[in-house]
This record gives C-alpha cells, structure tokens and sequence, in this order.
C-alpha cells in the first residue's frame, strides 16, 4: 500500500517503535506543509492510505475528490473536526481517528511557557548569548491567582501544580466540570465576569468544537487586570478572531503567551502576535513530546495494519462529528 504521511515536521514518524509494522509498504513523509488543495491533491494522488498529523491540515472535500486511489485516512487522534467526513462516506474512504498523545505534555507546556514568560527568560537567555547580564525584573505566583477554564484532564494537572506554588485556583466551566473541580477542593465557578476580572492568570483548556469556538470574547478579555495574562496551549479559534491582538494594545490583558495560531505553521514572523513585546509565542509544542508522538504515531499506524488485515479500528463517521 502506497502510504503518505503529511506535515511531520520533524520527519518522526519513521523513528517511532512501531513504524516496521508497516514493513513491505511504500512510505512517503512530507515535512512541509501544503495549505492548497489543489497543490496538496496533487502531492497526495498516487496514495492509498494518508496519515493526518494532529489538525495540522485541513482535509476539505476540495482535496478529497481529487484523490480517486484513497482508500484509508488514519488520523492521529480523535478530533476530526478537520476532515470532509461526509465527502469520504460519499467516496468510499474510511477515516480512522483514536488515540492520541496523554494530558500530561500540554500541562507541562503550559507551564514552561508561562513560567518564561513570567520570568522572561527567553530575553535573559538572548541577553546572555549577547554577553550581557541581568536586565529584567519577574513574576512570582505564590499568591495570585489562576483562572483554570476549564476543569478537564488538562486543566486538572494544571490546577494542581497551581496550587502547590501556593496560588488561589479558581476554575471556570460548565457544571460537570465546577463539580469536579469543587470535589478536588478548587473553587469554581460559572460566572464568568468575576472568573476573568479576579485572576491574575488565565490558562485555557478547552478542546475545539462548535460550541468553544469563539467562547472567550472581546468582553471577557477587557475585564482582566493591566496586569494579568492569558495563556492560550489549546486552540487558537477558542479565542474570537482577532480579539486576542486587540486586546492586548488595549493593554487589558497586559499580556499573554501562547502556543497556538489561527493557522499553522506560522513562516517568516507573519502573525501579529510575534511581532509584541509583551506576548511570549512557541510553536505549538504542547503535545510535541516523545512519548506523546510513540502514541499518536503508533496509533495511527495500529489503524493502517487494521485496514490492511480487513478490520478498521476507531471508525469516525459524520453522524458522530
């Protein structure tokens, strides 16, 4: 089977325990990225079988009809908000999409780059190269408080490392998750006026959906303190477009550090966020992490041995998206 692996940036999927199971394949990996569908159809004509790294692609009904010897989409974890699954019921193709990398990664992510960002120790790093010293003054957390939205598998390992630096956690969300929140001895709450105006960080975990979508708006960011920050390591879109920017040369957020973008990959500086001092930005790094790659790589090639063998594993449907 004639098998392409799309945006691997860091050409790993060869390199995962589990990559001889598809021994006596043709595998191809690209590294880069192609946004166009017609450019994309064309690199992707002659495969079989395609693996979808993460959401790094949209996979449109544009690339889907282009592509008649597609027989397999295997996606590396479950989300598929992605892909056209109507257009590959249409065409025959079966889309398998499970597994995925642990909360672990992005919990910690989210903390490195909150604590550089605090602490400002890219600059320090640079200045150092430079053959200087000290020049800037940071952030302690002991005492402030951290706006945790929401209280999931994520937003849970962040909550408590919170809270063993000795800061308040409160914890916005929908009722199932305040409950949890509140069984774990946090304060939570569904009032997101005082949530947003009260803390001095907020960190965002929610996945992508239509209904988070746009969620934090224009409004919630102009109630947080001059001084405080948000810290975006989900998705871009959870923010409404553009609010982020503006916000933020409006000075309330003072703020923020995230890792994630509208589109990726983010070439040559060009997203406005790069470009202000007071955002510290990383290429979306929070599930980028061995293990987490083992998993979601390993999956994805569990489902292509799956296929081949005439028993596809983790089946996404469009009655299910």
């Amino acid at each position: 089977m004639k098998i392409a692996v799309i945006d691997d940036y860091q050409d790993a999927f060869r390199k995962v325990k589990a990559f001889p199971k598809l021994k006596g394949h043709d595998v191809q990996v690209f590294t880069d990225t192609e946004k166009d569908p017609e450019k994309l159809a064309a690199r992707l004509k002659d495969a079989e079988a395609i693996v979808l790294t993460q959401q790094r692609s949209p996979f449109p009904r544009a690339v889907i009809e282009r592509l008649p010897k597609l027989k397999l989409i295997s996606q590396t974890g479950r989300n598929a908000y992605h892909i056209d699954l109507a257009a590959c019921a249409e065409k025959g193709i079966t889309v398998s999409a499970g597994g995925g990398g642990g909360p672990n990664a992005t919990a910690e992510l989210t903390w490195a780059l909150l604590l550089a960002h605090l602490r400002h120790i890219p600059q320090e790093v640079q200045r150092m190269k430079d053959g200087k010293w000290q020049h800037t003054v940071g952030v302690g957390l002991k005492g402030k408080t951290l706006g945790v939205y929401a209280y999931g598998k994520i937003g849970s390992i962040v909550a408590n490392v919170g809270r063993a630096f000795g800061m308040k956690v409160v914890c916005l969300g929908r009722e199932a998750s305040t409950a949890k929140a509140r069984e774990a001895g946090f304060e939570a709450t569904q009032d997101r006026a005082s949530f947003f105006e009260n803390a001095d960080i907020v960190t965002i975990h929610l996945p992508l959906n239509k209904d988070t979508r746009g969620i934090v708006k224009a409004e919630d960011l102009a109630r947080m303190k001059p001084t405080a920050v948000l810290v975006n390591t989900s998705r871009a879109p959870i923010v409404a477009e553009g609010a982020l920017v503006a916000a933020l040369k409006k000075g309330r957020p003072g703020s923020a550090a995230v890792d994630v973008y509208e589109s990726e990959p983010v070439l040559n500086r060009e997203h406005p966020l790069i470009g202000m001092d007071n955002v510290t930005c990383t290429p979306h790094l929070g599930y980028v992490e061995e293990s987490g790659y083992e998993n979601i790589y390993g999956t994805a090639i569990d489902q292509i041995v799956a296929f081949v063998d005439g028993k596809p594993i983790n089946v996404a449907s469009a009655d299910k998206a």
